[in-house]
């Protein structure tokens, strides 16, 4: 997967920073050189790399990495775009009101239960509150999400909120005038929508989530 493969190297780039280079050659990164370019074969063994990651300033302030959970050959992903406090004081994902609105909607509008499908996060750390995440923290956490989506091999993707449909696919678009709209990539179909904690500040939007997800469920089928 390119995807992956450009994941990699940004992770590989700021954990070199990290070390103190300031200027490298393209030498460690030859194709040939396959172990600065790979990752763990299993969600369990990457969740574990994940939990010893600190490349990015994210990692200083965290009490849990939250990794993605669920079906680990789910049809269809969720993906958010960061942890919230209670998520990183627990690190298990998708809790509080918004956890609950996305539960309801994934039972009740497609009508599976949620241990069916895989959740995960863009950001694996608890952005604090008030501070912005740089380029450079989303690059990082790239490479885990790639991963997570290469060994899962979900047929749909639902992006939840504007940061993780555009660290996704690398579209600028704004999420209003993208979500809903079916597109194909590599061997799934990606379809962005409002995340629900922005639903919570935002009511009236529900229906039109609502009408996203009836097109998941078709697409299910």
């Amino acid at each position: 997967m390119k995807n992956l493969h450009n994941a990699l190297l940004l992770k590989r780039l700021y954990q070199l920073k990290e070390l103190g280079y300031k200027y490298t050659s393209e030498e460690p990164f030859k194709e040939n050189e396959q172990n600065t370019l790979e990752l763990p074969n299993s969600l369990l063994a990457l969740k574990q790399q994940a939990q010893n990651c600190h490349l990015c300033s994210l990692s200083k302030n965290r009490n849990h990495i939250v990794f993605g959970e669920g079906n680990e050959q789910a049809d269809l992903m969720f993906i958010g775009d960061a942890p919230l406090e209670i998520e990183d004081n627990t690190g298990k994902i998708f809790l509080g009101r918004g956890g609950e609105m996305l539960t309801a909607m994934i039972e009740k509008v497609i009508g599976i239960s949620r241990q069916k499908v895989y959740l995960t996060n863009l950001l694996k750390c608890h952005p604090l509150v008030n501070k912005a995440v740089h380029e450079p923290e989303y690059h990082t956490c790239k490479a885990y999400l790639f991963k997570e989506i290469e060994l899962v091999k979900p047929k749909i993707i639902v992006t939840l909120g504007e940061q993780a449909y555009h660290y996704l696919t690398n579209d600028t678009t704004k999420l209003t005038n993208i979500r809903g709209t079916v597109m194909v990539k590599d061997n799934h179909s990606i379809i962005p929508t409002y995340h629900p904690n922005f639903l919570l500040k935002n009511p009236s939007l529900k229906k039109d989530v609502f009408e996203d997800l009836k097109r998941v469920k078709g697409l299910l089928r």
